[in-house]
């Protein structure tokens, strides 16, 4: 095989789940049937690389200095919503339920990745904490060791604030059946239970 074509294949292995044999695949598509959605596919790329950084006060993926979450009249900057990547964001925003700010950690601790609280951006979150306008902030990091571990991390810097932390519901999702769920995710469920009325 050419060294071109291995270092094309080479590159597209950097995209999370694509395999060599994916990213053979790709490669042997775009040369032999779309070379003009290859072209497009660079020239986005080129833009996005040149024009899309982290907002300054969420770190959320922005064209702008400050993104559109935190530039918004409309949305609540008293409540902050902590998450670990940008996709959470999205997440979050197909549910229609939020209506706060966002602060993206771009991970999570994990030391055995270096990856510390100056990582992800520990001092940037306290001092959106130390400025008094935040009365609550939801701690929505995914359900791993890591995950928890950088959820007590900031409660803990939230109290010194007394800015009261919470915890998103983890459990059984809407449509599961109980007998496909994990052990673990049912814990979280009952131990997460509320009222009826609620």
């Amino acid at each position: 095989m050419s060294p071109l074509l291995q270092n094309l294949i080479q590159a597209l292995r950097c995209l999370p789940g694509i395999g060599p044999k994916s990213a053979q695949r790709m490669v042997f598509h775009i040369l032999q049937k779309d070379r003009l959605g290859a072209r497009r596919l660079i020239e986005a790329l080129d833009a996005a690389l040149e024009k899309v950084g982290y907002c300054q006060e969420c770190r959320m993926l922005s064209e702008e200095s400050i993104c559109e979450y935190c530039s918004n009249p409309r949305r609540d900057p008293s409540v902050l919503c902590v998450v670990e990547s940008p996709d959470d964001v999205i997440a979050i925003e197909s549910s229609q339920q939020f209506k706060g700010q966002y602060f993206v950690l771009m991970g999570h601790l994990s030391p055995l990745d270096r990856m510390g609280p100056e990582e992800i951006g520990m001092p940037l979150l306290e001092k959106r904490f130390a400025l008094g306008a935040i009365r609550e902030v939801i701690l929505a990091t995914n359900p791993t060791v890591e995950g928890e571990a950088t959820v007590h991390y900031i409660a803990e810097m939230a109290r010194t604030y007394k800015i009261p932390a919470t915890r998103i519901a983890h459990g059984v999702p809407m449509g599961g059946e109980l007998k496909y769920i994990d052990a673990g995710t049912l814990a979280q469920a009952l131990s997460g239970r509320r009222h009826c009325a609620e």
